[in-house]
């Protein structure tokens, strides 16, 4: 099966028939995303893969980050970022401990699972798994190290730990009057070997906001959080602050290294700044569906749950088989915008479970002639995504429609359904249409 993409967009001849959706995923656009950062940022970076890689699939994500030159993967959950390893494994992408001189991609995991320490010892630990699996692991706290150390001991070795520190996000990572402690007990655990501190990283609450301030702020209370380690003679090697925001518009905040995350999948982390386009990125994800049905409604006729939308005149309407169980919100009801051919139009109504109705426009012209539909059952519409090349299209962006919906563009992305498969185009993508 061959995956290729033409002037007109992907090639959908191998698609099963039962595929009347799919996300359309250009992998030559995320390694043109991640080249692009890298260059703007000029140290090695992270590609950030959590949640399913932001919804593109994690592993030929993964696997198309590491050839377009990123040196770590980060996702947040351990579970992901089990699986992610095992893919990995799975693709023959060698470990840190099987090639110790730094060549081989890294995999950093942020958010650990509560367990105390005799649990975390126990030989079906998640901790020991993570261990096993030569993670990078992040603690911010007393109980989370000591639980790591307990499964570092009973796994017989060292855990590469990065330590995350609060500098103004109030989320995770250690507060200032806690750090002195933690990091005491955190040189007591490399003492003993359980640990290494890799890693000194934390995460910047507004760096979509260049002019804020509050960047800098952060940096003043990570450069505080830098001499409590050191003074208790830690000496971390990565510094690590910035994700796509940071590295995009706050060249102090790069450090050692960046956490490429939504400017990877072509998306701006704030379009009111800088549009992607603007930046040179390149959408990532096209999702497209077929009109399954086109009919003819009267003057008035409400359309979906509610009666929300009549129609204004004779319309001509199509179905669309996405719902908000694909991850289309809700909030898109008689507002998310959808491309069809050369015509731009909208989701009218409420947005169904499984479906959404569009509109296709009036059904008589002004003498009160009947028009014909200007679209046909099997159709391709477009509910976001890149134009094809020659510009014929209308196609809605991923930023038209977090407007639309009263959100931001990572939602739109990261909360399409797993029902709706993946179909990789671009270099790589080795022509498997299903989701890995």
């Amino acid at each position: 099966m061959s995956s290729t993409t033409t002037e007109t967009g992907p090639d959908r001849s191998a698609l099963p028939a039962a595929a009347t959706s799919r996300a359309v995923i250009d992998l030559e656009a995320v390694a043109h995303n991640g080249r692009l950062l890298a260059q703007t940022a000029g140290v090695p970076w992270m590609a950030v893969v959590k949640a399913d890689a932001y919804g593109h699939g994690l592993g030929p994500i993964a696997l198309t980050a590491l050839s377009a030159g990123a040196s770590w993967l980060g996702v947040a959950q351990l579970a992901e970022a089990l699986t992610l390893r095992a893919l990995l494994d799975e693709a023959g992408v060698a470990r840190p401990v099987e090639e110790p001189s730094g060549q081989a991609p890294r995999v950093l995991s942020w958010l650990l699972p509560v367990m105390d320490p005799a649990r975390a010892a126990c030989e079906d630990s998640p901790l020991r798994a993570a261990l096993k699996a030569d993670l990078d692991l992040s603690v911010s706290t007393l109980s989370q190290l000591e639980a790591l150390a307990a499964a570092a001991r009973a796994q017989a070795t060292t855990a590469r730990l990065h330590l995350k520190v609060d500098t103004g996000m109030s989320r995770g990572g250690a507060m200032a009057e806690d750090l002195p402690a933690l990091a005491a007990a955190l040189r007591r655990a490399v003492d003993e070997g359980a640990v290494d501190v890799v890693g000194l990283w934390s995460h910047l609450s507004r760096a979509d906001e260049p002019t804020s301030g509050s960047t800098e702020e952060h940096l003043v209370r990570y450069r505080q959080a830098e001499r409590i380690v050191c003074e208790a003679g830690l000496t971390p090697s990565i510094h690590h602050l910035a994700a796509t925001g940071g590295l995009l518009w706050h060249p102090e905040a790069r450090m050692d290294l960046v956490r490429a995350g939504i400017g990877l999948y072509g998306l701006s982390p704030d379009p009111s700044v800088t549009t992607g386009a603007e930046l040179g990125l390149r959408p990532a994800m096209r999702l497209e569906s077929e009109l399954v049905q086109v009919k003819r409604i009267d003057v008035g006729q409400a359309v979906s749950y509610g009666g929300t939308w009549s129609a204004p005149t004779d319309r001509w309407v199509g179905l669309v088989p996405l719902g908000y169980s694909d991850g289309v919100p809700r909030a898109a009801s008689s507002t998310g915008p959808v491309g069809i051919g050369g015509m731009m139009t909208a989701i009218v109504g409420r947005v169904c479970m499984d479906q959404v109705v569009i509109d296709l426009g009036p059904a008589q012209d002004e003498t009160g002639s009947s028009l014909p539909a200007p679209a046909q059952v099997g159709d391709t519409t477009v509910l976001w995504g890149a134009p094809d090349a020659l510009g014929q299209e209308a196609v809605p962006t991923v930023d038209e429609w977090a407007q639309a919906c009263g959100t931001i563009n990572y939602e739109i992305v990261t909360r399409l359904g797993a029902r709706i498969p993946r179909c990789y185009v671009g270099a790589g993508a080795g022509g498997d249409y299903a989701r890995p």
